[in-house]
């Protein structure tokens, strides 16, 4: 990881309250509904949402699950994602401070997803995470992001080189199948940017 924890926390949270005016690549949103589509909870369903930010994919299943809760790193996103909650009404999301290698739940969790957050992880971190992440036992996991299908493209980059480390789409499917995951859909988005859909 090239920025600590707690150096990324603060820097999401700095961009907090501008943060989905932000997100207006293409890539981005078109990431983003693979992910909710692909979710795709039923309504006895627990989804965990990881690096949820401001509650992009929280909100786009909540609609269908019975439950979703949010974790972040970030005070001021998980702020923001509060107050998103409250204005719309919605009390079946819940946000709250984890991490991929720690997401504080002690739900049982059906569905797990996550969109633009792992690159931020190294490559081994990764792997850690997505362990963690199948210890919960979840049949299904979603996560679109920064991701290689060929090489890094330095000049249309939808990350920041200083402080981002995504990897390739093999790094994180090995990932997956050394936890007994198969990838059941892998979308390209855009040469640095997909989907991975893992289940059990």
């Amino acid at each position: 990881m090239k920025k600590s924890l707690d150096e990324h926390a603060e820097r999401f949270s700095d961009s907090a309250a501008d943060y989905d005016e932000q997100q207006y690549s293409p890539e981005y949103r078109a990431a983003a509904d693979l992910v909710v589509a692909h979710a795709d909870p039923a309504a006895a369903d627990t989804v965990l949402d990881l690096g949820t930010g401001t509650g992009a994919i929280a909100f786009g299943v909540a609609d269908d699950a019975g439950r979703v809760i949010g974790r972040d790193i970030s005070d001021g996103m998980l702020e923001q994602a509060r107050k998103k909650a409250a204005d719309r009404g919605i009390d079946t999301v819940e946000f709250g401070a984890g991490r991929f290698r720690e997401p504080a739940v002690d739900a049982d969790i059906d569905i797990v997803t996550s969109n633009f957050a792992m690159h931020h992880l190294g490559d081994e971190e990764k792997r850690e995470a997505i362990s963690v992440i199948a210890a919960l036992e979840p049949r299904r996991i979603v996560l679109g992001d920064v991701m290689f299908f060929g090489g890094p493209n330095p000049d249309e980059p939808f990350y920041s080189p200083e402080v981002d480390d995504p990897a390739t789409v093999g790094v994180l499917a090995d990932a997956f199948t050394d936890e007994g995951y198969a990838l059941t859909a892998v979308e390209m988005v855009a040469e640095q940017v997909g989907v991975l859909v893992a289940e059990r």
